[in-house]
């Protein structure tokens, strides 16, 4: 590899908005924010969902009437109709 053309890959922690969890990985962002891990000052970077906040993970996922949307849709446009 080239020196000097690629970003720093460290150390950051990326922390769950909703539930407050934190999950520590390496990545090419800088934050400025930074979070005590360990005796150690890490970058962290908020985000809003993570597999701890997901519905999907979380096992909360609902089940859309997908059926009925076809439905719906035919309706509208005239799908199904023979001519």
């Amino acid at each position: 590899m080239k020196k000097g053309i690629h970003p720093a890959y460290e150390r950051v922690a990326f922390r769950d908005s909703t539930t407050g969890a934190v999950f520590v990985t390496r990545s090419t962002l800088r934050p400025s924010e930074t979070i005590d891990i360990d005796g150690d000052a890490v970058p962290v970077v908020n985000v809003e969902v993570s597999s701890d906040s997901h519905p999907f993970w979380t096992g909360k996922a609902r089940v859309h009437d997908s059926e009925g949307r076809v439905a719906q849709f035919n309706r509208r446009y005239g799908r199904g109709r023979t001519a």
